[in-house]
């Protein structure tokens, strides 16, 4: 039996544009260009896609459980629609400030998927656009992977001494993965 292989994804900045006001429904989430081709590339040579998120806007109120569930039916809708599948949603929904283990750049929801998928992460790549999901990639133990759209150039910037791969767009980053 061939062991399943997984690409973990922020969503906000590496598949749909971000906004500093939120994504608060589906008409707000808009796909960076590119970014859904590349999730079909990845289905299509066999990975699992995993979105890893932080949704701190439930907890804030600006939107609820129940319209993230839309803006992610949204994406799992267009993702199919080119070709690609998302496998599974891990989603923190608690302000920066509540504590939990959870939210990004605490490893936890990384973790989580390890425990629920019975892998280890040193082979996985985890892909985000700021220092939190890189963080949060290295505390995991996975291979933590930059993508300059959202806020990746502004996270290059401030953190010039970051060392992992950086990438233009989801696109190069998933042709980087399959050329392994």
């Amino acid at each position: 039996m061939r062991q399943k292989k997984y690409v973990l994804l922020d969503r906000d900045g590496v598949i749909n544009h971000d906004s500093d006001a939120f994504i608060k429904s589906p008409d707000e989430w808009l796909p960076i260009d590119g970014s859904l081709k590349a999730i079909a590339l990845l289905s299509k040579n066999d990975y699992q896609v995993i979105v890893i998120t932080n949704q701190s806007g439930v907890g804030r109120g600006h939107y609820s459980d129940a319209t993230l569930t839309d803006i992610h039916l949204k994406m799992i809708r267009m993702v199919k629609a080119a070709g690609g599948e998302i496998s599974h949603i891990y989603c923190c929904p608690h302000l920066p400030d509540a504590g939990c283990e959870c939210r990004k750049p605490k490893p936890g929801m990384l973790l989580q998927f390890s425990k629920d998928a019975d892998v280890a992460l040193d082979d996985i790549y985890f892909i985000g656009d700021s220092l939190r999901d890189i963080e949060a990639g290295i505390a995991a133990g996975a291979k933590a992977l930059l993508v300059r759209t959202g806020n990746g150039e502004k996270t290059l910037a401030a953190h010039p001494e970051l060392n992992v791969p950086n990438f233009e767009n989801l696109y190069d980053a998933a042709e980087y993965i399959l050329s392994r």
